[in-house]
């Protein structure tokens, strides 16, 4: 929806799910030589500032990244993830945090590409001034990315991390990330989708990973993170989950190491817990 801005929460404990994930698909690819491209449906602004403007109403991150910013021992998958956010605060206090395309950013080498999807008239503005010395090796659309990526599979060098994230404040947005998913896996089977959505009180975000298990019979990861029982009035997010289609082999294993963690140190109550499951080839 035009009216959702990502900056309410920013460096939220779901942020923190999907950002460790996608460290992890991007360094995984960067052990290969051969180039990538990085895809995002749903880029947003790219970085966003926690002590102005919207994130500053909310604190959100008060209850994800500002609760690792400071442990000294963290498990591997989440230090390289917070090596991240610490690229973007030199001075050591955490006051701007990386959006999805800024990180695969950092972390593309010279040959991978980028390539991203914002619909909101004003976040794509931002977009474009945060990227705007990026040169032809990133390309902004200003569009729908559930219809704009279908022009851009498979991608030149045949390799490729895709991730769909919308808000699923519509919820039309299930049933568009399901058929997104099913065409994108037609036209490049091969490629790793990383698929991000939240735990809400919603009949459409609680059949959601089923559904989502039969887009192919193997070879996925699905892990989820949930920091507190369903909220009263069942209006709130308490927990989300990140679909991998055709996961590295590893990530698996990351993922039994720092959930666990994550569960325990972002937990908001007692209904705090964690899941994986994983279907191989």
């Amino acid at each position: 929806m035009l009216s959702y801005r990502h900056g309410f929460h920013a460096g939220n404990h779901a942020d923190v799910l999907k950002h460790a994930v996608v460290v992890q698909l991007l360094r995984y690819l960067n052990k290969k030589d051969k180039a990538y491209w990085y895809i995002d449906t749903h880029a947003g602004a790219g970085v966003y500032s926690l002590h102005d403007g919207y994130a500053a109403k909310t604190s959100e991150f008060d209850t994800g990244i500002g609760r690792l910013w400071e442990e000294k021992r963290l498990p591997p998958a989440l230090a390289e993830y917070v090596d991240e956010v610490r690229a973007l605060n030199g001075d050591g206090e955490l006051r701007f945090y990386p959006g999805s395309p800024y990180i695969a950013w950092r972390l593309m080498r010279e040959q991978d590409r980028m390539r991203l999807f914002e619909l909101h008239s004003t976040e794509i503005d931002v977009l474009r001034h945060n990227f705007r010395d990026a040169g032809h090796r990133a390309m902004i659309f200003s569009g729908d990315g559930f219809d704009g990526i279908k022009a851009l599979l498979p991608p030149a060098p045949r390799r490729a991390l895709v991730l769909i994230d919308p808000s699923y404040e519509d919820k039309k947005d299930y049933a568009r990330t399901l058929t997104c998913a099913t065409e994108c896996l037609k036209r490049f089977a091969t490629g790793c989708y990383a698929i991000w959505y939240p735990q809400v009180e919603r009949a459409e975000s609680q059949r959601f990973p089923e559904q989502l298990k039969r887009l192919q019979p193997n070879n996925w990861l699905h892990v989820t993170l949930t920091v507190s029982n369903p909220p009263e009035g069942g209006l709130g997010l308490y927990g989300s989950g990140m679909f991998i289609l055709n996961p590295p082999y590893t990530l698996a294993e990351s993922m039994k190491e720092t959930l666990p963690y994550l569960a325990e140190t972002l937990a908001q109550d007692s209904g705090a817990r964690f899941g994986i499951e994983y279907r191989g080839n």
